[in-house]
């Protein structure tokens, strides 16, 4: 009989990524690859180009004048950004089409967006080097539960309510009932798209940063931000009961609890903007 780990983790090696991002990273992984070599693989790629220009003449980046060409958005930006922009609208784009069925998916984004602002923003203020690649670890933490939401429906959503009148972690619940949690299938599909380490980590181990080896102050920067966007649209706190970070995590990062409530109202202020520009078919009716 299947387990259920081998349906979870079978269908998440049934998702590609688009053919022009592994494209891009060839070119990438290429030890003398060019500037205008990255270009012309995203330049063939007309809605690939048109999302990226998007997002880099947004307030999120807010740069002064119009970008009008991908290859000046390289200039500006460096390969590293790019790609972390490519892959962030790849993978949006590649589950865009998912039925709301299970998850409001509207707000799946909606979160998914905040959690990836907020991750940002508090790498800022912890003066982490490549504080932009925060936004895809944030982003991208959840990714999990768009394989569950295919492969196991019922009891994904069976957890989520369990979870929300018991008022518990819902990767504790999904470990009791399930037997594998959202984080984990995250970090099977990390493993299955050769992506960077640092982004397989925070993605599997978020909700316990203690367990991360390697990068254990981003992995501490994505548990916090989750925790904070969770509160989006509830009534519930940050800090509060399930929502407190872990033990050690604010050491750790040095930031405090004032801190972290001033990124959230900036957050809340700035979501639904990045969210159209980033998956505009994604955006919310009261956004």
């Amino acid at each position: 009989m299947t387990t259920v780990w081998e349906r979870v983790t079978g269908n998440a090696k049934l998702i590609s990524l688009p053919a022009v991002y592994l494209r891009l990273r060839e070119v990438l992984d290429q030890p003398e690859f060019t500037l205008a070599e990255v270009a012309e693989v995203i330049s063939k790629d007309p809605a690939l180009s048109t999302r990226i220009l998007r997002l880099v003449n947004s307030p999120f980046f807010g740069f002064a004048s119009k970008i009008d060409s991908v290859f000046r958005a390289i200039n500006l930006l460096g390969t590293h950004q790019v790609h972390d922009l490519a892959l962030a609208t790849s993978v949006t784009y590649s589950f865009a089409g998912m039925s709301n069925k299970v998850m409001d998916m509207s707000l799946f984004w909606h979160r998914s967006v905040a959690c990836g602002l907020a991750a940002r923003k508090l790498a800022k203020i912890c003066n982490v080097l490549d504080s932009e690649r925060l936004f895809v670890s944030g982003l991208l933490k959840d990714i999990g539960h768009l394989i569950m939401y295919q492969s196991i429906p019922d009891l994904a959503q069976q957890a989520m309510l369990q979870a929300e009148e018991g008022r518990q972690p819902l990767h504790l619940v999904e470990r009791e009932l399930i037997g594998i949690d959202y984080a984990r299938v995250g970090g099977v599909l990390m493993r299955q798209w050769r992506l960077p380490e640092s982004l397989r980590e925070s993605t599997e181990f978020h909700v316990e940063p203690g367990r991360s080896q390697n990068y254990p102050l981003v992995t501490a920067l994505v548990h916090i931000a989750a925790l904070m966007t969770e509160t989006l649209d509830t009534p519930e706190e940050f800090g509060a009961a399930r929502l407190q970070p872990q033990t050690g995590t604010l050491e750790l990062t040095g930031l405090n609890m004032e801190q972290c409530q001033q990124v959230k109202v900036e957050v809340e202020s700035e979501v639904s903007g990045v969210l159209h520009t980033i998956l505009p078919s994604a955006q919310r009716a009261n956004g």
